[in-house]
């Protein structure tokens, strides 16, 4: 037991597991590239125009994961905020 009563237990992660689909992923492989955002709305705004802008020329993207945040400021106001991304997609393979 955890704390505050909360179970925790450990899960092992082998190719002999029977999980079809854990098994497809196993056999991939993935490139992760990363990408900076921007808008002049909002963080989610910038990360989601990172993984528009990566969406055009790559495909089968999977995971993006936010590394950091930040915004330019003029004159006391936040004017554009700013996301860098990893993100990962698939290797195409024969």
């Amino acid at each position: 037991m955890g704390e505050k009563g909360v179970r925790r237990e450990q899960v092992a992660f082998s190719s002999t597991n029977h999980n079809p689909r854990r098994a497809n992923m196993s056999e991939s492989v993935y490139k992760i590239i990363e990408m900076v955002g921007s808008s002049p709305v909002s963080w989610e705004e910038a990360a989601q125009n990172a993984v528009k802008a990566a969406g055009l020329s790559l495909r089968d993207l999977r995971i993006a994961e936010v590394k950091t945040m930040d915004m330019v400021i003029k004159e006391g106001k936040a004017t554009v905020f700013r996301v860098k991304v990893n993100l990962s997609f698939k290797v195409l393979s024969d």
